[in-house]
Order: C-alpha cells, then sequence, then structure tokens
C-alpha cells in the first residue's frame, strides 16, 4: 500500500529573522523584492502541516544561527525561541561552529530537535559530538534521518571553529549507519541532511546506496528541479531563508516510487505566524535603533551571486584599501550577505556583509606567493574531484587582474596575473590589505598584522565619503 510524506527543507538562512531584500533572475537582468523571514517561513510550515496533519517533516540542513548582527552579539542563543516554536524534526550544521564547539553544543541542548552530524568527532575520546541519526514516524512511515555537517569546519575555517573536534566527509560512515537504520530500526526510509555543497552531495550518492532523499545545503543552490542520483532524490533551497523546499513523496515497499517537488519562495504570498512573529520582533528590538541608521549610499547593487567577483566584496575590498593604503585587497568568498539595491546602505546591511566583523589586517606577500595563493584557492573552487572543493566562491579581489583557464588542472588556472595594471614579479614584495585568515592565509606572507580598525568601521568611513560605486573590475577573468 502506498503511503505519503511531505518532506519540507530550510537550509542556509545565516540567521535572517527578518524579510529581506532578495535578487532573482528575470530574463536577462535581476530584480529585488522582498522575501525570507522567519514569521513568513513559520506561517508556510504551518500551512503545510494543516493540509497534511501528521505527514510532515520539517529538516534545517544549517548555516541557521550565525550571519546576522542579533544572533552574532548573543552568540546563537537570539535564534533558540525562533527555532523551537518552529518545531523542526532535525538539523545539521556549519557556521554553527562560529561561536566555538563548546558553545554550538549549549545551543544544541536547548534546542528542541536534535543536531545530527555522524562524521564529527571528539578528539580527546574519539566519540561522537552529536547523534549520527534520529528516528520519526510520520505519515504512517518511520523514517530514518541522517545528518553530515560541513567537513571544512576543521580544513579552511578559523581554528576556534574546530577547538577539541574533528570532522570527517561522512563517506565512510554512511553505509555502516544506513545499514544500522534499516537491519535494526526497520525504517522505511533514509532521509540525509548534507552541509557538504551539492557537487560533494552528487558525489556521494553516487558512491553509497541506500539514501532516498538528500536534503543539500551550503552551495546555495536554488533547485527548481530535483537532482536524482540513482534512486536518490536530492533538493537544495537556495539561501537566507528566501525559499523552502517542498518534497512530496509517494512511498511503497520501502522506496520512492514517485515525488513532486516545488521551491516556494517565501513572501507575501505565503501566511505569517503571528507568534513567530513577535518571537522575532523581541530578538531585533534591542538592536533595532542602531541597526536601521543609514550610513551612506551605493550607486551599484550589491550581492554575492557571481563565482568569481561581486560588487558586495568589492564595496568591502575599497574600504580595505582605503583604510589601509595597500596595494590590493582580498577577503574570502562568502557566499552569504542579503543583496543591498543602489539607494541608501544601513548599518544592517554591513553586518550582514561581514558579520563576524574582524579587523583589517596587513601582509607582505611576494609575487610568487601570491600566483601559488590564487592557484589553491582557484583548486578548492573548482577541483575536478568534489570532494577537494573546500571554498566558497573564487577569493575576492581588488588591485589585481587574474586571468584564468577554469577547465586546466590545479596548479596551472592562472594565464596572465597584473597587479595595478603592470605586470605580476614572482620576486617583487606587494602590500595586501585583508579580512580573516581566509582572506590572505597563514601559509602566506610575512609582516602580518592586524590595523586598529574592524571591518565594519572601515566600511562606515569609506560609505561617510561619497556614493559608493563598487562595479566589477575583471579581478579574476575566466578566459
Amino acid at each position: 500500500m502506498a503511503q505519503r510524506l511531505t518532506i519540507l527543507q530550510v537550509n542556509d538562512t545565516h540567521s535572517y529573522l527578518e524579510p529581506h531584500t532578495e535578487l532573482f533572475w528575470e530574463g536577462g537582468h535581476a530584480v529585488y523584492r522582498q522575501a525570507g523571514g522567519y514569521s513568513w517561513i513559520a506561517g508556510l510550515i504551518g500551512k503545510v502541516r494543516e493540509e497534511r496533519p501528521g505527514a510532515v517533516l520539517v529538516l534545517d540542513c544549517g548555516d541557521t544561527i550565525h550571519g546576522t548582527y542579533p544572533a552574532v552579539q548573543s552568540r546563537g542563543g537570539a535564534m533558540v525561541p525562533v527555532l523551537n516554536a518552529l518545531q523542526f524534526d532535525a538539523m545539521t550544521a556549519h557556521w554553527e561552529f562560529a561561536y566555538g564547539p563548546q558553545r554550538f553544543k549549549e545551543i544544541a541542548r536547548d534546542l528542541d530537535y536534535p543536531v545530527l552530524a555522524l562524521n564529527c568527532y571528539d578528539e580527546a575520546t574519539g566519540g561522537l559530538v552529536f547523534d549520527p541519526f534520529t528516528v520519526r514516524e510520520a505519515g504512517g512511515l518511520t523514517i530514518g534521518i541522517l545528518g553530515i555537517a560541513a567537513t571544512i569546519v576543521d580544513k579552511t575555517m578559523p581554528p576556534s571553529f574546530s577547538e577539541g573536534i574533528s570532522l570527517t566527509l561522512g563517506r565512510e560512515e554512511l553505509p555502516g549507519a544506513i545499514a544500522r537504520l534499516r537491519e535494526e530500526e526497520r525504517v522505511d526510509l533514509v532521509v540525509l541532511i548534507s552541509h557538504l555543497g551539492f557537487p560533494q552531495e552528487v558525489q556521494l550518492a553516487s558512491e553509497v546506496a541506500g539514501i532516498d532523499v538528500l536534503l543539500s545545503a551550503h552551495t546555495h543552490n536554488r533547485l527548481y528541479r530535483p537532482a536524482v542520483v540513482h534512486d536518490t532524490v536530492i533538493i537544495q533551497s537556495g539561501c537566507h531563508g528566501s525559499f523552502v523546499g517542498r518534497l512530496d513523496l509517494t512511498v511503497e515497499d520501502h522506496k520512492v516510487a514517485g515525488f513532486r517537488h516545488e521551491l516556494i519562495t517565501v513572501d507575501e504570498t505565503v501566511p505569517s505566524d503571528p507568534e513567530v512573529g513577535a518571537l522575532v520582533a523581541s530578538a531585533m528590538e534591542p538592536h533595532r535603533e542602531y541597526l536601521d541608521a543609514v550610513v551612506g549610499e551605493t550607486a551599484t547593487p550589491l550581492h554575492r551571486y557571481a563565482v568569481l567577483e561581486s560588487t558586495m566584496d568589492h564595496l568591502l575590498l575599497q574600504a580595505l584599501l582605503d583604510a589601509s593604503g595597500a596595494q590590493m585587497a582580498f577577503s574570502n568568498g562568502w557566499r552569504y550577505g542579503a543583496p543591498v539595491p543602489p539607494g541608501p546602505v544601513t548599518r544592517n546591511d554591513l553586518w550582514n556583509i561581514i558579520p563576524v566583523n574582524p579587523p583589517v589586517s596587513v601582509v607582505e606577500l611576494t609575487g610568487a606567493e601570491l600566483r601559488a595563493m590564487m592557484e589553491n584557492n582557484l583548486e578548492h573552487t573548482f577541483s575536478r574531484d568534489p570532494y577537494q572543493q573546500m571554498g566558497g566562491y573564487v577569493k575576492r579581489c581588488r588591485g589585481i587582474n587574474c586571468y584564468i583557464k577554469v577547465e586546466n588542472p590545479a596548479g596551472h588556472r592562472i594565464q596572465e596575473f597584473f597587479v595595478q595594471g603592470k605586470r605580476l614579479s614572482d620576486e617583487a614584495t606587494y602590500t595586501a590589505a585583508f579580512v580573516t585568515s581566509q582572506g590572505v592565509p597563514e601559509a602566506y606572507g610575512e609582516n602580518r598584522h592586524d590595523l586598529d580598525l574592524r571591518a565594519i568601521d572601515a566600511l562606515e568611513s569609506f560609505l561617510k565619503k561619497g556614493t559608493a560605486h563598487a562595479d566589477l573590475q575583471g579581478a579574476v577573468v575566466a578566459i
């Protein structure tokens, strides 16, 4: 007898509590509309639960408790009442580790649902930090839910994120966990919530049998059509809470017999939940006056929805150059950061751009180091082996022009490299401003030091000088 189950996916909200400006593509141009916000997310979830009583699972794939000012200032605590009100069934993690593993464990204990990570280990004991799976009943089915946290936490993120823990890819652990769910727990369906990123998850599904549904995250893909790899249905649902993925399954004989998918835009067309709205207002109220202050204006729409370079980061990098007097500037290829349309820029926008608010730093690099750093970053972004893709987008750069062949093998992608219009000299020494160790990793450069200035202050100072223009500069060009 066929049974039906609805799965709702939320991923990569980056703690965007309220509706925000989102970018939507329409033909050959971008338009900006309001989307997201936990009151709308909650209203949508509530509506589906009313439609399908007892037959809905709501799962969160992580990047949830870090990314906006209220979340960061409370070290994730402001998110807990809101998240509990939505009654998720489980979640996994990535930026949740930004407050340190100990703090994340405290937050996890406060949540009314489990954090799952079959690949996160305590270095002292060798045991798992979080449960590898949970079992839920819904729609007359027994569902095993597995979690894989972002493997890059202890590899490319700041060391404080992984103090005392280590993370694997999860590939080796999965078959045994699936077998345990099938044979001991007697589940009808296996659902994996993952924060590895879409390329890695597609590869994983091609190698590991027995995953019925894989909820993907990390790479901010808006999948309007699921990917089906062997017998695994894979979905991912954008970012910033602007979308919720809905997957309606027909299950027969312990496998998916059919499915229907919808990527739902979270906007004024969905109902709002007033109780969750009140919780959001309570979390925002102490910061409202500070965050709503207009600190400048931009003539350029600011966003990070581009792989090679972005207008949002060109604003940040201009501020770093202005503050430091360096020849070039670098920041990480972050994906998060709600778009800012042309017009006023608020302090809230700045905190959304760089919520960690690190110090502005300066370092001296040889040309050879610059070339090696960029080649390494390109490999982390475009590696032919999905498991070696450990970055976000390409490192953000200003003051350089780097012409690359994306399809070339590791170490051979850069064709031409210029600094301030002049061809790079491997022997010359250059000064670079940057933010966070991801901007210029510790392995590169000398005379590294922090300025007595943080990123938000640098941005505010730069915006006071006049309307910002942050057009693309051909910093990294695929040829």
